[in-house]
């Protein structure tokens, strides 16, 4: 994990304790850690994700490091109201090395904003390019200009770009 850096791209995120945070498409957990470390006990990080098995492997990190503020939703991203989360319940979303996967981006952007709360913030952070086998392939790749975009056009506003790695990019939009 060399070009990629979690825990400092949550920090760029800006997140404080006693937050609610959902990662939507939790992976390797990476992001799901580092943000539940970040809002601490009073906080809680709903890690979501379709593959079971993902999940039940982050659990067992999360538990072997002690950390109790993490729940486990087996949900698809891709269809409104498959996160099980209720309205307006978050104050920030995750969103890593995603996009590039995301076959339903309506979906998952009504997902967002449905769950996220007013002035909620979300961190965007993908590939920005395809990189000789490691990433997407070129033709999956959802760049940059094609997520500020993308966003804007569903009611964010960019707040900031984040220096998220070598081959990547790291957005972080405000709801409307």
């Amino acid at each position: 994990m060399a070009f990629i850096d979690p825990q400092k791209n949550i920090e760029q995120f800006g997140l404080e304790k006693g937050m609610m945070i959902a990662d939507l498409g939790v992976g390797s957990g990476f992001y799901t850690i580092s943000a539940s470390k970040k809002v601490g006990e009073e906080g809680r990080v709903y890690a979501i994700d379709v593959q079971k098995n993902l999940l039940e492997k982050l659990q067992k990190q999360a538990e072997t490091e002690r950390i109790f503020n993490i729940e486990y939703i087996w949900g698809d991203v891709e269809k409104l109201g498959g996160t099980r989360l209720a309205d307006s319940s978050v104050d920030a979303i995750i969103l890593s090395n995603i996009l590039f996967q995301i076959e339903n981006k309506e979906a998952l952007a009504s997902e967002t904003k449905r769950i996220l709360r007013p002035n909620g913030r979300v961190l965007v952070v993908d590939w920005s390019d395809s990189f000789n086998n490691i990433g997407p392939a070129k033709e999956m790749v959802f760049n940059e200009q094609q997520a500020e975009d993308f966003f804007i056009n569903k009611g964010f506003v960019i707040v900031k770009k984040i220096e998220a790695g070598e081959n990547h990019y790291g957005i972080i939009f405000r709801k409307k």
